[in-house]
């Protein structure tokens, strides 16, 4: 048949398109459910009695990302990840998800070779997803407080934070793996002056496979300080984000020092209880801003322009 397509071109197609998954199913829940074990008290305690059912919801968009519903993994698959290498010219990344688009869309006009490499769906959302997560949380929170205030039932919004918490965790904790900020993500790419592994089996191996061997070793509670307030999350967040693309190398490191293998190394261990514990200290942080900042009174609407919605 003229029209056959090779098995070996399908089977690359499919290794291509293969998502990885940010600490697989166990980290995330440890992730989400240290930081609602962690809420202090002047934030509501529901949160507390909710660890298990946030706990669960921390790996809830990887369940969105098989290929039986295309739609949905199509359009949040990009929310996973950004390559900051792409972007590293850029001082001060737009907070706005439509202005980034713009930026890139002009940084892949002016390129003058592989330019699709600035595609928003290449260069990936990582920072807008989690910001837009956490407005829905600090809204849920306003809403808590106005019910209280009113003293009418809280139910229902109590459901949506644990919601927000937990969902919001899940992107929070893709950003605390340093293979989730980088071109690097899954194998080293481009020029290797050190020889590091360009194994597509890299990225499970650290996220995944070694957080499973090594879980009853975890434990990050005592790591975890009181949560601070974020006088700016957008930017706090960018930075958290910086630091851990800052430590993309140390995983490749590791890995050649057989860190990746079976139970790791004492420092690869190390490593990666100090990572989980950076996804549910910034959870934390975030959690409590959120919360913080739900008690401003909001400001004026302004009207829309004349014949807009």
């Amino acid at each position: 048949m003229k029209n056959r397509v090779p098995l070996v071109a399908i089977l690359l197609v499919i290794l291509v398109i293969q998502p990885a998954f940010a600490w697989w199913e166990e980290g995330h829940q440890l992730i989400n459910r240290t930081a609602a074990l962690k809420v202090p008290d002047s934030m509501p305690s529901f949160i507390r009695k909710a660890a298990e059912r946030i706990a669960y919801l921390g790996p809830e968009p990887d369940r969105w990302r098989e290929r039986s519903e295309f739609s949905l993994k199509n359009s949040q698959e990009p929310d996973h990840y950004i390559d900051l290498e792409r972007v590293s010219d850029i001082p001060e990344l737009p907070p706005g998800r439509y202005d980034f688009y713009r930026l890139l869309y002009a940084k892949r006009v002016a390129a003058k070779e592989h330019g699709d490499d600035f595609l928003p769906e290449k260069v990936g959302t990582q920072p807008y997803i989690t910001m837009e997560i956490y407005d829905r949380l600090k809204v849920a929170f306003r809403e808590y407080r106005r019910l209280q205030q009113q003293k009418l039932p809280t139910e229902g919004v109590e459901q949506n934070i644990a919601l927000y918490a937990g969902w919001l965790g899940h992107y929070v904790a893709d950003g605390s793996n340093p293979l989730h900020t980088t071109i690097h993500y899954n194998g080293w790419a481009g020029d290797n002056p050190s020889g590091y592994t360009t194994s597509k089996e890299l990225h499970g191996d650290f996220e995944g496979r070694l957080v499973v061997r090594t879980l009853d070793q975890m434990e990050i509670a005592s790591l975890i300080r009181a949560p601070v307030r974020l006088q700016d999350p957008w930017h706090d967040y960018i930075e958290y984000l910086r630091d851990s693309n800052k430590l993309v190398e140390k995983t490749y490191q590791l890995e050649k020092a057989g860190g990746l293998k079976d139970a790791g190394t004492p420092e690869s261990r190390d490593f990666l209880r100090q990572r989980l514990a950076a996804g549910a200290q910034m959870l934390l942080n975030l959690w409590y801003t959120a919360w913080e900042e739900s008690a401003k009174p909001l400001p004026p609407r302004t009207p829309p322009p004349a014949g807009g919605n």
